[in-house]
């Protein structure tokens, strides 16, 4: 194998010459040369291969924020990148050109591992990300860069819906550092009609994350006007998220604007995000904010404890900071002493709204 294709480990040969990719609860079947519903696996000399790796849509430095991970060294800088091609089919897809590319030149930008790590610490970055797609995908890739950085004192982060096998997962998560989990909804029936998925894979692999690992990781949920943002649904997926990960797991609702398969719909109203966010807190979450629009009270941090403001956000910019932070990185509100679960320094990061793009050749 050479450039940009390398051998996978998570497949199973079969007797009629196709081969199961067993990465994903998919199980794709493919025949020799023919690719799996992700577009970056194929079938090639009896075995999967990945055919993406070394190679990206594009590099950014964003704020953590926007990934988003408010509990999570806030304020610092994060290298964003992405491959193409996803395991799911959503008809939402708000990043479609890029998770549903079919055009391997989507993949302009090439960067080994290392290259990676280096640019992310000359950029002084704290962290690399992987979003924009899906990492389960290109999972070879993200662990080869995540070792890198590891051994440059650098976090890694996934953006990922979780829609994984167990034993990959676990070798995937063994290279993250904290992780943003896309609960698309919380019905079966949303999964298979609109994401090509189903629901009880993701629910497992936050109960994994949870349970088995020390990965930091948060959830978001994209809420559709009329499919997935009903009182019946919100109440339902709040109380599990209570029940079976704990109030403190952080929870963002996002707002939908039409895209891709999906230009019927309207976009998500604010106070559809602001009703979710009140539903949610009802259920016991501690955490829970909106995302996509405007709204400096829903952004925020407070403490369940006192009720004071310990991290103020407008948009991806930090204002009053009132959390305490041990050397471990435990957070504690300043004002009452109650924890905040999470990642957290002394100081915040400083990097505010800032979007930069960046060239590997540079």
């Amino acid at each position: 194998m050479t450039g940009s294709t390398v051998p996978t480990r998570y497949w199973q040969a079969l007797e009629d010459g196709r081969v199961r990719c067993t990465l994903c609860p998919r199980l794709c079947t493919v025949r020799e040369g023919h690719r799996g519903v992700c577009f970056v696996r194929k079938a090639e000399r009896g075995q999967i291969v990945m055919t993406s790796y070394g190679r990206s849509s594009g590099f950014c430095v964003d704020p953590i924020e926007k990934k988003p991970l408010n509990h999570f060294l806030p304020g610092t800088p994060v290298l964003s990148f992405g491959t193409a091609g996803c395991n799911l089919t959503c008809q939402f897809c708000q990043n479609w050109d890029i998770s549903k590319s079919r055009e391997m030149d989507t993949l302009a930008g090439k960067a080994t591992p290392l290259q990676l790590a280096q640019a992310a610490e000359r950029m002084g970055c704290r962290s690399i990300a992987f979003t924009y797609n899906d990492p389960v995908i290109f999972m070879e890739y993200a662990l080869d860069v995540a070792e890198a950085c590891r051994q440059r004192g650098l976090e890694s982060v996934a953006v990922t819906a979780g829609y994984i096998n167990p034993e990959p997962r676990a070798e995937f998560f063994a290279g993250m550092d904290a992780a943003n989990v896309d609960l698309k909804g919380f019905t079966e029936g949303f999964y298979k009609r609109v994401c090509g998925g189903h629901l009880e894979p993701v629910l497992d692999t936050l109960r994994y994350l949870r349970r088995e690992t020390e990965v930091w990781f948060e959830i978001t949920t994209l809420l559709i006007p009329g499919l997935n943002d009903s009182d019946s649904e919100l109440h339902q997926m709040a109380a599990w998220i209570r029940d079976e990960l704990g109030p403190d797991v952080p929870l963002h609702f996002s707002a939908f604007h039409p895209d891709f398969k999906m230009l019927d719909r309207p976009a998500t109203p604010p106070a559809t995000l602001t009703r979710a966010r009140t539903i949610a807190m009802a259920e016991g979450l501690h955490y829970v904010y909106t995302g996509n629009v405007h709204d400096p009270k829903g952004g925020s941090t407070w403490c369940p404890g006192c009720g004071a403001l310990v991290i103020e956000r407008d948009w991806y910019q930090l204002g009053q900071w009132a959390v305490t932070a041990d050397a471990t990185g435990a957070g504690r509100c300043a004002q009452c002493g109650e924890a905040i679960p999470g990642r957290f320094e002394a100081e915040p990061g400083r990097w505010g709204r800032r979007r930069v793009p960046v060239r590997m050749g540079d």
